[in-house]
């Protein structure tokens, strides 16, 4: 077996850290990164509410057909629940039942990002419904973060 050259190993490693860069840094150019930091109650409750209004669209706009509406909200409730998993406070009861449908809600939006936008829009729909479902689930126990002073 002969040994990897020195010059061949540093050129991979170059094309993967460029790699992992880009996709590092696209959001951060765009704006969607969030810092982690507690939300305060109205802040919390906007970021819920953009997240139950993305995530009702996105079904909305399967039901029509627009494969590309479905995966751009499904990016969006993706944004707006991983913001809210870092600001989660916790210790706090409801935030750790929360957690849950919010990683659902992201693992389901991720399917739809696979699958992406040319693909049949009822292949689309059934994990968009999943994600919404989960949506659901966490903007109640958000409320009860909310209503908790968290």
């Amino acid at each position: 077996m002969r040994p990897i050259p020195t010059r061949t190993v540093g050129m991979i490693a170059a094309m993967l850290l460029g790699a992992v860069t880009l996709i590092w840094l696209q959001p951060v150019l765009a704006g969607e990164v969030f810092l982690a930091s507690d939300m305060s109650g109205p802040k919390l409750r906007e970021e819920a509410d953009d997240l139950m209004k993305n995530a009702e669209e996105m079904v909305a706009h399967g039901g029509m057909g627009d494969t590309k509406a479905i995966v751009h909200h499904c990016s969006v409730v993706s944004i707006h629940a991983e913001a809210i998993l870092q600001s989660l406070p916790p210790t706090d009861l409801h935030g750790k039942e929360a957690r849950p449908y919010l990683l659902e809600a992201i693992k389901q939006c991720r399917r739809v990002a696979d699958l992406g936008d040319r693909v049949d829009p009822g292949a689309s729909l059934n994990p968009a419904i999943k994600a919404r479902t989960a949506v659901q689930q966490a903007v109640k126990h958000l409320a009860a973060v909310r209503e908790s002073g968290a």
